[in-house]
């Protein structure tokens, strides 16, 4: 339990970095954070000495190349999710982690052909009628919280069918890799064009740039640490843990505002989480019942 609710609160302080980052746009927090989060796993891999991991990784299609799209797919969560930040959208990006779980609920269905259960498919409804109310208040569609919802809802499937074969460390290490060489790319560019930041505003400036790999792969672990022993449904309540936390925070330290039609579609939105998370719990207990009554039986 710590460890998860270290994770998540790990996350949920990612925007008061990204604060700190400043005047580094968000191109150059994404490119760095990949390049130091692969040069911070490598030194994991070799202290540990799990090279084996990540050369049968790397060396297997099946594994490769669902983890390449994932590293797309998490690119595009980062890069969103700090440009949000960075532009004063707190709010609505960490709306985007608390759509996340209804995503994960209708990729269920529509890929995976689940059938839905009532609850599931109210919660469901509900959302929509969230992204609706938000979109008359925002005056056009919630595109931060939408892309940080649809792209992690994917990475997460992604990764779960995947995730059998490779272990967190190799998984993440496998992703770094390939995004390192745009990332490299994209900081060559800035520096070119003379709109890097990372050496040109001290050496204060730069450490904190680097420690974006520490703060990248730490949650990572202790959420993978956390997962091993807990059950789905504890994993499940954690998950609300980052984005209230981004949330509280701003409204009380970035000075976002909320108006009401806002707080109206939030509402909405934690009904729908409401009615998914009475769900999770009661089909866990029922689940419980039967496997002890199949314990008694047998």
């Amino acid at each position: 339990m710590l460890y998860g609710i270290a994770a998540y609160t790990l996350w949920g302080l990612l925007p008061l970095y990204f604060i700190l980052l400043f005047p580094a746009g968000p191109v150059e927090i994404v490119a760095g954070r990949v390049l130091w989060s692969l040069i911070f796993c490598a030194l994991l891999i070799a202290v540990t000495r799990t090279w084996a991991p990540l050369a049968a990784a790397l060396k297997n299609p099946k594994v490769f190349w669902p983890l390449a799209l994932a590293a797309g797919l998490i690119a595009i969560n980062w890069l969103t999710y700090t440009y949000g930040v960075t532009t004063g959208q707190t709010v609505e990006a960490s709306l985007g982690y608390f759509i996340n779980p209804l995503v994960s609920v209708l990729l269920g269905v529509l890929v995976l052909k689940e059938k839905l259960r009532k609850l599931q498919w109210a919660a469901v409804g509900i959302g929509f009628i969230a992204v609706i109310v938000l979109t008359i208040s925002y005056g056009k569609l919630p595109w931060i919280a939408l892309t940080l919802a649809l792209s992690f809802g994917f990475y997460g499937f992604v990764k779960k069918r995947v995730g059998s074969r490779v272990d967190a460390l190799a998984s993440l290490t496998v992703e770094t890799v390939v995004l390192a060489p745009f990332a490299a790319v994209v900081m060559i560019i800035l520096t070119v064009i003379g709109q890097a930041t990372m050496t040109a505003q001290g050496p204060g400036h730069f450490w904190i740039m680097a420690a974006s790999g520490v703060i990248t792969a730490v949650p990572l672990l202790l959420f993978g640490a956390s997962a091993r022993r807990l059950p789905m449904t504890t994993i499940g309540l954690l998950q609300y843990f980052a984005p209230m936390l981004q949330f509280i925070f701003a409204l009380t330290i970035l000075g976002e505002t909320m108006t009401i039609e806002r707080w109206i579609g939030f509402g909405i939105v934690w009904l729908a989480l409401l009615l998914l998370t009475v769900d999770m719990l009661s089909t866990n207990r029922k689940n419980s019942a039967a496997r002890r009554l199949t314990t008694q039986l047998t």
